[in-house]
């Protein structure tokens, strides 16, 4: 067999594994490993061995625990909650009010844990209710936690964009910074959209009751330093990491021990509490540990079969396509892959594929792959909304109320996509709106 068949051949029984309901660490690994003893006889056991010791040679995978224990121990204790009621009575006495809330929220999860479960989860069980009570739309509240939600993967401190970092051999930095703007953007077009919906059809989001929001002055103080623990906590941790007093290894444990601290301070840090949210840490955790190492033995047994060479001469010779089109084509296929595959699972499928060729284009400016990692973040992001099979829609429906049916989801999404695909074009065409902000900062990372 010619080689490009060979690396197809993997390919495909990779996908044939994900497809029959195998677990995704244990599918890349398994064909891996097999391709491997196959090709190369049996000194090629040593090759999953080696990309152990390369695993946990990286200092910064130590950054995955920190970040997930943070975001869960703030949303297990209660502390995420507060700031919702805090948000909702901010914001009760504007029209579309409670879904900007939401917003915000989402932004301000995403800051503190890095995943877009952990905002959907919080936004369906906190935010939904709360809103269905209150007479709002059901088809928009829900495309309001979804969209919400994406930002998760996109705001630092991003866990997804750590684990493109650690592929990609790029500072998961510069990819934080550069995520940043992408991801206001994306908040302030959301923001615009609830405004401009409610004020033409007030119905879908009418205003809070003035009794709700009338509370005595020292019960507003009290919700509102609850509110501010979250702020607080992202400010020092970002803060310290900005203005170079702590490395981003130092300051995931920043933010691991404010939390930990709020916790107590709040009187809520009990032995349930850590055990759970150890528990919840240490499974997703592995998970990823599991998910990179596969991704490493699956991309060196592409490298060795010069696959990486093979998708260039097909782009690039036979079909002539140029830069752009390249980057478009790579879009196209997250998009495609996402009707089946997580974020995660498409990272480690198609970086030994895509990320040398991308550094290889000639797309006319600097730090391309910390530019790609975006597009790939927020690509991943619509494949996740996008009907029929997203999985955010399928999570969206277990965890939302009974009221929120699976086509109102479907319903409610297609404002949302619409907004990240104009982030994308925005950023595809206006490269500064990722790399400018990481340019101007000197961090260490």
């Amino acid at each position: 067999m010619s080689y490009e068949a060979i690396a197809l051949l993997m390919f495909a029984s990779m996908i044939l594994l994900l497809i029959s309901g195998q677990r995704v660490f244990a599918a890349i690994g398994f064909v891996a490993a097999g391709s491997a003893l196959l090709l190369y006889g049996q000194g090629a056991i040593e090759l999953p061995f080696n990309q152990v010791f390369k695993l946990f040679n990286w200092y910064a995978m130590l950054t995955l625990p920190m970040f997930i224990y943070m975001g869960y121990i703030l949303s297990e204790s209660g502390i995420a909650e507060d700031l919702y009621k805090m948000l909702h009575v901010w914001f009760g006495r504007v029209r579309g009010g409670l879904a900007i809330g939401t917003v915000f929220l989402m932004v301000i999860i995403s800051a503190m844990n890095g995943l877009s479960v952990a905002g959907m989860a919080i936004g369906a069980t906190i935010a939904l209710p709360e809103m269905l009570r209150r007479g709002y739309d059901k088809v928009l509240i829900s495309g309001v936690v979804q969209g919400g939600s994406s930002l998760g993967i996109l705001i630092p401190p991003s866990v997804v964009m750590v684990l493109f970092g650690m592929i990609a051999r790029q500072p998961v930095s510069k990819l934080w910074f550069a995520g940043l703007v992408p991801g206001l953007i994306m908040a302030a077009m959301f923001t615009v959209y609830i405004l401009v919906r409610a004020r033409m059809n007030p119905s879908l989001a009418p205003v809070v009751e003035e009794d709700e929001l009338n509370m005595p002055l020292r019960e507003k103080l009290a919700l509102a330093r609850a509110g501010i623990i979250p702020f607080a906590i992202f400010f020092l941790m970002t803060g310290l990491f900005v203005m170079g007093y702590t490395s981003l290894v130092e300051s995931s444990a920043v933010g691991a021990t404010a939390a930990t601290l709020a916790a107590m301070v709040k009187g809520r840090f009990t032995w349930k509490l850590i055990r759970d949210t150890s528990l919840k840490t240490l499974s997703v955790s592995c998970m990823f540990l599991w998910l990179i190492l596969a991704a490493l033995a699956f991309g060196a047994v592409f490298d060795g079969l010069g696959a990486v060479r093979a998708i260039e001469n097909l782009f690039l010779n036979t079909w002539d396509l140029g830069p752009w089109q390249v980057i478009i084509m790579m879009q196209l296929s997250f998009i495609l892959m996402g009707i089946f595959l997580d974020d995660t699972a498409m990272l480690v499928i198609v970086a030994p594929l895509y990320v040398p060729l991308v550094g290889m284009l000639d797309l006319g400016f600097d730090n391309q792959l910390i530019w790609f990692g975006v597009l790939y973040t927020i690509t991943c992001q619509i494949a996740y909304i996008t009907p029929p099979f997203g999985y955010n829609l399928f999570l969206m429906r277990s965890l939302a109320p009974k009221e929120i049916t699976l086509i109102d989801i479907y319903r409610s999404i297609w404002p949302f996509a619409l907004m990240m695909a104009i982030t994308i074009a925005l950023v595809m065409m206006f490269p500064g709106i990722a790399l400018w902000l990481p340019e101007q900062m000197n961090v260490r990372g």
